[in-house]
């Protein structure tokens, strides 16, 4: 194996991960079937997968996309495309077929890699549906390259490529839009090695990493692993999170580490399989994508202790923005646990009000951040790039307050955006297809409290006289246009959705009125 090493760091994602595979020693990935992967295989194929996506075109600057369950093959492939320069979109694994189709044409993917045991037929619909498009699978598929067969055959490439610069574009993640179309974040490597340093500042890591991965990599787990790589940790993954897998797993492999959303804390803390069983190598449960209850945070330290560490942060910030640490978890003081932590080491936040001027200590402003960790922009949109970061700041859109102590509070989102489980919905995504149905006059959509999801999708409809739509039917509309994770928890029928006085659907007034109970006129 030729092995060549930096001369001069250009903090790069790609020498990130080389660094990493290069030095550890043991066991580096448990997959999902317990199969072991070495730090030295892990390097090897990841070597050999850079040479194989060179040969299918992914190289400097070209789009390369990838639908995939967690598998650490999966992984090795994105952090080898990143590593020959071109930028990496993941597709969201519950995503629909036209939000998919979007984001490939949105995005300029050249290459999509496809997990054909999880995605085999999408994958294929995809294939059809963009015949410029070059797929190539993980594994034997009957369609596309099998690229873990041109990895078998490739001669493997750990060097570092000094023409990737850490001002070049390495990921285009792609979030919720108001217009209802989801819009690319561009991160360019410096973002993202800005985001792994903070962790290794910040976070109480253990001292042999067991790091546990259940939730999808496409999303905010994906940015974790790499640091328990670092310390000469283990990956373990579970291709999906399932509650008896996940008990089973952490005491089996004596998992010390994980990333989990609240949605799935809740179902750790309530289902009978944690009930009797032996979790407590769990050092550290790094939580976040949406904020906690107290009362269930609560109930967790008294099950674990204090392991928590939550994270705030946005696409357009990668989750490391603010951070609430294990020490700072008092069950005793419920406003610090309804915080979102301090500012991260080296992040700029301020609160800003509507003339950009900072707020006083206990007063609601828009929170702003400015530092390495903060995106390019949005891909070719222009407008809405000088918007967000207008002055030098990047406007979250979320409003929040700062304690005499420096920690910040969540108060509201000012763009109406609903994190349910983990994962952002914009309401204009679920009322598009909705207003498709021939029965639908009108809909709103807001996110009202839930205690296992955080907040709920839920929906206001106006029926047209003498309709026969039913909830389902609508709920089922909207999971086949967009996905699972878009779907209402419930549809309400109304007569009339609010207004304000300028003629706009009334959002808080529907979010005030039905927030503590079901109207009448609802049907679930």
């Amino acid at each position: 194996m030729n092995v060549k090493t930096a001369a001069t760091p250009r903090h790069t994602y790609g020498e990130l991960v080389l660094n990493s595979l290069l030095r550890g020693r043991g066991t580096a990935f448990i997959s999902a079937d317990d199969a072991e992967t070495t730090y030295e295989e892990a390097a090897a194929l990841f070597g050999r997968l850079r040479a194989a996506l060179r040969s299918v075109g992914v190289t400097h600057r070209t789009g390369f996309g990838m639908l995939s369950a967690n598998r650490p093959d999966a992984w090795l492939a994105q952090w080898a495309g990143v590593a020959n320069g071109a930028r990496y979109t993941p597709l969201h694994p519950f995503g629909s077929f036209d939000d998919h189709v979007f984001i490939i044409d949105d995005s300029e993917i050249s290459v999509l890699i496809v997990d054909t045991e999880d995605h085999r037929e999408r994958g294929q619909q995809l294939a059809a549906a963009r015949p410029g498009l070059r797929v190539v699978t993980l594994g034997e598929a009957g369609f596309g390259a099998n690229l873990l067969s041109l990895a078998a055959d490739a001669e493997p490439d750990l060097t570092v490529d000094r023409a990737v610069s850490d001002t070049d574009t390495a990921m285009i993640i792609y979030t919720g839009g108001t217009t209802g179309k989801p819009k690319g974040v561009v991160l360019p490597h410096r973002s993202i090695v800005a985001n792994h340093l903070l962790q290794q500042a910040d976070w109480p890591w253990p001292i042999e990493p067991r790091f546990l991965v259940s939730a999808p990599m496409s999303h905010a787990t994906g940015w974790f692993p790499l640091g328990a790589l670092w310390h000469g940790g283990t990956v373990v993954m579970q291709r999906r999170f399932d509650i008896t897998s996940f008990v089973e797993t952490v005491k089996k492999h004596r998992v010390n580490m994980t990333f989990a959303v609240p949605s799935m804390i809740y179902t750790i803390l309530d289902s009978p399989a944690t009930a009797e069983a032996d979790l407590s190598s769990l050092e550290l449960i790094v939580y976040g994508g949406a904020p906690m209850t107290v009362p269930r945070l609560t109930q967790g330290l008294a099950r674990f202790g204090k392991v928590f560490l939550q994270l705030y942060g946005q696409s357009e910030m990668p989750n490391v923005v603010t951070t609430l640490l294990p020490r700072e978890h008092d069950p005793a003081r419920p406003d610090r646990l309804a915080s979102c932590g301090r500012p991260s080491t080296g992040i700029e936040l301020r609160l800003l009000n509507d003339q950009d001027q900072e707020v006083a200590p206990g007063e609601v402003g828009e929170i702003c951040v400015r530092g390495p960790l903060v995106m390019d922009g949005y891909w070719k949109r222009p407008e809405e790039t000088a918007a967000t970061l207008r002055g030098g700041w990047l406007r979250s859109g979320d409003l929040g307050m700062r304690d005499q102590d420096g920690f910040v509070t969540l108060v509201s989102r000012s763009k109406d955006m609903i994190i349910t489980g983990g994962f952002n919905v914009y309401p204009a995504e679920v009322e598009a297809p909705l207003l498709t149905h021939p029965d639908v006059v009108a809909a709103a959509v807001v996110g009202l409290p839930d205690d296992q999801w955080g907040e709920a999708v839920t929906a206001f409809v106006v029926l047209r006289e003498g309709a026969s739509a039913t909830p389902t039917d609508l709920k089922n509309l909207v999971k086949e246009r967009k996905g699972g994770i878009y779907a209402p928890k419930a549809v309400h029928f109304i007569d009339a959705v609010p207004l304000t006085d300028l003629g706009k659907p009334d959002k808080k007034a529907l979010r005030s009125r039905f927030g503590a109970g079901v109207p009448a006129a609802s049907v679930l």
